[in-house]
């Protein structure tokens, strides 16, 4: 039996080894991986054009550099879309889209898991009424991501908390902003956050925590497994 496929698209750019390295402490290492960026192939300076028109239309991502980058939602889309359809035909068993935004208008012709759709699902199940934490990148994301989550039998909080964030001095004064909320849930709300984060933030604020990667990660393993 061949080994299984999985297409990976970013809303940044490829290659992203230590993405893949988050997607493999679910699926193990005999899963084949291809990865396609919809900022592959522009430079610095095109990818600094693409300008939110808003902050519904914000998109955070880390270029392999290691620079964070802010882009438009709608431009990250159309060419998302072109993305679906060059993997399309490729012998793939399943397409992970790496990011918890909610993309519309796309047409995927084959097999798609959306992390925000897998999210919402799972929140909605687990915690049917209650108290919800939510980190997002950036504080321009905070009001979307306020939206995206409100619910009439939810108090939401949204704290910002940059990825790229990885020691106590860094992460500390949005985990303090969090623990005030005194939340059930907390929900780390973007790909990029890593299981590191999600032990450190479960220790310091001692509330179950879910990982946006590692839950999409699971949704992906029941239809390859």
């Amino acid at each position: 039996m061949s080994p299984s496929r999985l297409g990976v698209i970013y809303i940044g750019q490829t290659p992203r080894p230590n993405y893949v390295a988050e997607v493999r402490k679910v699926l193990g290492p005999s899963v084949e991986i291809i990865e396609a960026g919809a900022l592959d192939g522009l430079s610095r300076v095109e990818i600094e054009a693409l300008v939110p028109r808003d902050s519904k239309d914000t998109l955070y991502s880390r270029l392999p550099s290691g620079d964070d980058v802010v882009v438009s939602k709608i431009e990250v889309t159309r060419r998302v879309q072109g993305l679906l359809e060059d993997l399309a035909g490729r012998g793939l068993d399943v397409i992970l889209m790496f990011c918890t935004g909610a993309f519309h208008g796309l047409k995927p012709k084959e097999l798609v898991v959306f992390p925000s759709a897998v999210l919402a699902g799972y929140l909605e199940a687990v915690v049917p009424a209650g108290r919800l934490g939510f980190f997002t990148p950036l504080p321009s994301q905070v009001e979307q991501v306020t939206q995206k989550w409100a619910r009439p039998s939810w108090a939401i909080t949204v704290v910002p908390l940059v990825p790229s964030a990885t020691t106590d001095r860094e992460i500390l004064p949005a985990v303090e902003r969090m623990t005030q909320a005194q939340p059930d849930l907390i929900v780390l709300d973007c790909m990029a956050y890593t299981h590191a984060h999600k032990e450190r933030i479960r220790e310091l604020t001692g509330v179950r925590t879910v990982l946006a990667v590692s839950l999409a990660a699971r949704a992906v393993q029941e239809l390859i497994g």
